[in-house]
């Protein structure tokens, strides 16, 4: 079994001249989870090499066991430095693809060609495809035929009570909640950063970072073809 991530080469945040980038949780947790399975990982992102990470993420009061791990991880770490172009990436030797979030997709994943290219061909080919938080995003560029394919589809991702709990709601390029429903998705959302997972027709999306973990082992259920 082989599972793409696909991360954000994106660092700055919008214009306010802070960093920004994937965060570390989302990576973290999923990845374990897939290695631990004795999945084979292949990271890539649009510019290649090492991704920006968040550095809000790397906070001590945001660690968790898995993030602690990576920590710890020379492999993991060797992993994330050199990771593959995404234009280089050939989709079809892979199993399923899995977006980690923080802000950064939205500048450089949400209007990707190379993404929506993917991202059409594993939901063409019935081979899941899983967001979290953020990376809800990447999903809005994609085309399902004539229509966007999100359109009719029950999804979540980081919602707008959040986004302007963390007072970025001026500073994000568009707000995931209102976009997929501008797109036609049924959006769906729990309490603020409480874990909360939708499936839709081999779409698994997490809410925000406390989904990460959950999100992941969905994916691995639908790769195992034990949910729709």
């Amino acid at each position: 079994m082989k599972i793409l991530m696909i991360m954000t080469s994106h660092g700055q945040l919008g214009n306010t001249g802070k960093k920004t980038g994937f965060w570390l949780e989302e990576f973290a947790a999923p990845y374990y989870q897939f290695i631990d399975a004795g999945v084979e990982v292949v990271l890539a992102s649009p510019a290649g090499g090492q991704p920006p990470v968040d550095p809000k993420s790397v906070s001590e009061d945001l660690q968790t066991d898995a993030t602690r791990r990576f920590e710890k991880d020379i492999d993991a770490r060797t992993m994330l430095s050199n990771t593959r172009k995404l234009s280089l990436i050939v989709p079809d030797a892979f199993d399923a693809v899995f977006f980690p979030g923080g802000h950064g997709p939205l500048w450089d994943l949400a209007d990707n060609p190379e993404t929506a290219r993917l991202i059409e061909y594993f939901y063409q080919q019935k081979k899941p495809i899983g967001v979290v938080c953020h990376a809800a995003a990447v999903l809005c560029q994609a085309m399902d035929g004539d229509h966007p394919l999100v359109s009719g589809k029950r999804l979540t991702g980081f919602s707008n009570s959040e986004e302007a709990a963390v007072d970025l709601t001026s500073v994000v390029p568009f707000s995931i909640e209102d976009r997929l429903i501008e797109l036609g998705a049924s959006y769906f959302k729990a309490d603020d950063w409480t874990p909360y997972v939708e499936v839709a027709a081999g779409i698994i999306s997490g809410q925000n970072p406390a989904s990460s973990d959950v999100t992941a082992s969905v994916l691995m259920d639908a790769v195992r073809g034990e949910v729709v």
